[in-house]
């Protein structure tokens, strides 16, 4: 059985999201960031971790891309075109969703006081926009990579909302949709259960 660490809200919930849609059994920790727990298995103190025996894994996107390779779904076959397509739209995310409401969050609440610059969060939202409203014109079905749920979908919806979270400019009509659409999947809302 799988164990994950982290609080639902943190990006451990794409770890808890994978396991639902998986159907595997796990246990849930949630430890928060730099806690006690949660240095115990990842020494930087950096949630998700998760266990699988013995192995400890961290990286949530490592983390729900090594589960989907184990299980064999949410995925295209290693070595294949469209898996090089879904990796690539997998980093795009990371690069331009997800690296920038990190960014805000470090200069909001992580990094220590005298190291932040309050300011550039507005930058941040507008580099945000511009690339919801490039994921929105993306979308051509119900899921990124085509008829059915894949790791960019569980990314890019954990994305849209943290940006709620993060109170950065709503995505348009057609993006708020999609995540609606996700966020309305049993697994989904079993692992926002947690």
């Amino acid at each position: 059985m799988y164990t994950v660490i982290g609080p639902q809200k943190s990006r451990a919930m794409r770890v808890l999201w994978m396991l639902e849609e998986l159907g595997e059994p796990y246990e849930h920790i949630p430890a928060p960031p730099r806690s006690d727990e949660a240095t115990r298995y990842n020494p930087t103190g950096k949630v998700p971790a998760l266990t699988d025996g013995d192995a400890v894994l961290t990286d949530s996107m490592a983390i729900i891309t090594y589960l989907a390779d184990k299980h064999g779904k949410l995925t295209a076959p290693a070595g294949t075109v469209a898996r090089a397509r879904q990796d690539a739209l997998t980093f795009w995310l990371i690069d331009e969703m997800d690296a920038v409401l990190w960014a805000a969050a470090k200069h909001s609440f992580v990094l220590p006081q005298d190291l932040r610059m309050p300011e550039i969060k507005e930058t941040l939202k507008a580099e945000f926009v511009a690339s919801a409203d490039r994921l929105s014109s993306m979308i051509d079905g119900p899921f990124l990579m085509g008829d059915e749920i894949s790791i960019p979908d569980i990314l890019a919806c954990h994305c849209i909302n943290w940006s709620v979270g993060a109170k950065f400019p709503r995505v348009d009509d057609r993006l708020f949709a999609y995540a609606k659409n996700l966020r309305e999947r049993p697994a989904y809302q079993a692992a926002a259960a947690r």
